[in-house]
């Protein structure tokens, strides 16, 4: 399956996609982060449950015009950086994946490290994954 979304919004389903895109510009999140209004974000891999009702799963953007081969997520107080998130995928450029990045420890903030293809990594420092939707990884 595909990492990309199989499903093209159109008609009223297109209208409600653009009002979410439209809202989720609005906020003000951490940087590379976006907030979306959009709750449903599909299937999710690789989480155990932190059992506090807060929602962990980020849709993954790859807009960097290379390979995603591993996607890792560290609790910063523990400093234990997860599994490969995409095992045993990749995520190529223009692609995006659903990821629930949740520990099973109540955490909320990460540090999320991807790489490349290329050899190049990109880590992001203080992800608060409990108040985002969307992360578009680009250079």
């Amino acid at each position: 399956m595909s990492k990309s979304s199989a499903v093209r919004l159109s008609g009223i389903a297109g209208v409600t996609g653009l009002l979410a895109l439209s809202l989720s510009l609005l906020a003000t999140p951490a940087p590379g982060w976006t907030q979306s209004a959009d709750q449903s974000r599909g299937t999710t891999r690789g989480a155990q449950s932190s059992n506090d009702g807060q929602n962990r799963r980020v849709r993954v953007h790859n807009q960097t015009g290379w390979t995603i081969v591993s996607l890792y997520a560290a609790d910063p107080a523990r400093s234990d950086w997860r599994g490969d998130l995409l095992v045993p995928d990749v995520l190529a450029t223009g692609d995006s994946t659903v990821i629930d990045i949740d520990n099973g420890a109540g955490t909320c903030v990460y540090v999320v490290r991807a790489e490349f293809s290329n050899g190049e990594r990109l880590e992001r420092v203080g992800v608060n994954v409990c108040r985002i939707a969307d992360y578009y990884f680009t250079r």
